[in-house]
């Protein structure tokens, strides 16, 4: 089925398994580990990426990113680690984005050592300040964008031509977009990574990850991933396809109710400060409306001085206070103690996290009653 096909349509289709004989509509679950390898065209086993649920799967991640091929992992991480790890070697070095999720970050700063691999983090997200970490033995640059937790905006374009004029392989996180918001491969960025536990799953019951990008990049991240072992069980992938088929109109809502809920924020007398790229006062907002169908339903912000942030978050009745994000219940949590809580409080310092910073993954809820949740534990914690 072609790519150009509509964001609802891919998810509902592409990969689609047929049963041949009972005509179900939905995709036959697969769950054999051990197949016959003579006389076959393909020797399949989990660990290779290619039992039909993991082949049907991968298609649909590749249309929804608009790629030719795409590998299906067992988290995120283990996307991340293992794209990284098949294009760096020892002597080689990485440029990050100042801005990135806690466990990228502590990755490069707690491994990469071990394999003698170099890395820079830039000051900021910004194209120049990427290209400024350059060295002669750089082979990478890796971005996220909106960025966890402050929603900073890379510019893919920008980045992608700094990239192809250096020869390095251009590397992006997309998980708080998704591919309904932002198709970073269209603005010339070479591989995408996500975590599928995120909007893909939408419903924080599964963990998974994937990568999209070439057939060429693809058959050299499968090379490493198959050594590293982190594939993910068929099971697990049958669900997430399941769960991909209302991602569009899942992420839409979310999206819908994001802005809604940015703007109350940002006009509450008890919050200080909000972060959200679909409001026109975000420094990035142009930018955002330049390469994103929709601003997201991430959101962070901080409470004013007089409240407490870890009691704010304990009064709320609605909203759960919550590890992950991106699924259709909101939830809330503070990344300093989280998902940048292995970073060193000078770091977080350094990238603008702040204690009482809290990030607000919204969900598919009324709106109306999302913000009467808010005013409630606002109006119970402020001193």
């Amino acid at each position: 089925m072609s790519n150009t096909k509509g964001i609802n349509t891919i998810c509902t289709h592409v990969g689609e398994l047929k049963d041949n004989e009972y005509k179900g509509a939905v995709s036959p679950l697969y769950m054999s580990t051990s197949y016959a390898f003579e006389d076959v065209e393909t020797k399949r086993y989990p660990r290779y990426f290619n039992t039909p649920n993991q082949v049907g799967l991968a298609k649909k991640m590749a249309a929804l990113e608009h790629g030719e091929a795409s590998l299906i992992f067992g988290s995120g991480m283990a996307a991340v680690s293992t794209s990284l790890m098949a294009f760096l070697k020892s002597g080689d070095h990485v440029v990050f984005q100042d801005s990135l999720y806690g466990g990228t970050s502590n990755l490069a700063t707690e491994e990469f050592e071990k394999f003698g691999i170099e890395y820079s983090f830039a000051k900021d997200a910004k194209a120049d300040s990427l290209k400024a970490e350059i060295k002669q033995n750089t082979k990478v640059i890796y971005i996220e964008t909106p960025s966890n937790p402050l929603l900073k905006i890379t510019d893919l374009e920008a980045v992608a031509k700094v990239a192809r004029e250096h020869d390095l392989v251009s590397m992006i996180d997309n998980t708080f977009a998704s591919p309904v918001n932002q198709n970073p491969i269209d603005f010339g960025i070479d591989v995408v990574i996500h975590s599928a536990t995120k909007y893909m799953g939408g419903h924080s019951d599964i963990l998974a990850g994937t990568v999209i990008s070439s057939e060429e990049n693809i058959e050299r991240i499968f090379h490493m991933a198959k050594n590293f072992g982190g594939s993910l069980s068929d099971y697990t992938v049958w669900l997430l396809e399941r769960s991909i088929k209302t991602m569009g109109i899942r992420v839409k809502a979310q999206n819908e109710n994001a802005m809604k809920l940015a703007e109350f924020l940002s006009s509450h007398e008890q919050v200080a400060n909000v972060y959200y790229p679909g409001l026109k006062q975000h420094p990035d907002h142009e930018l955002a409306k330049r390469q994103m169908k929709g601003f997201g339903g991430m959101l962070s912000f901080e409470l004013a001085e007089n409240i407490d942030a870890s009691a704010f978050m304990k009064a709320l009745e609605l909203i759960k206070p919550s590890m992950s994000l991106a699924g259709v219940e909101s939830t809330i949590l503070l990344p300093s103690q989280t998902s940048h809580g292995l970073l060193s409080e000078e770091d977080r310092r350094k990238q603008g996290i702040k204690d009482n910073l809290l990030r607000f993954s919204v969900g598919i809820e009324e709106t109306e009653d999302l913000i009467a949740d808010l005013s409630q534990a606002i109006e119970k914690t402020k001193k």
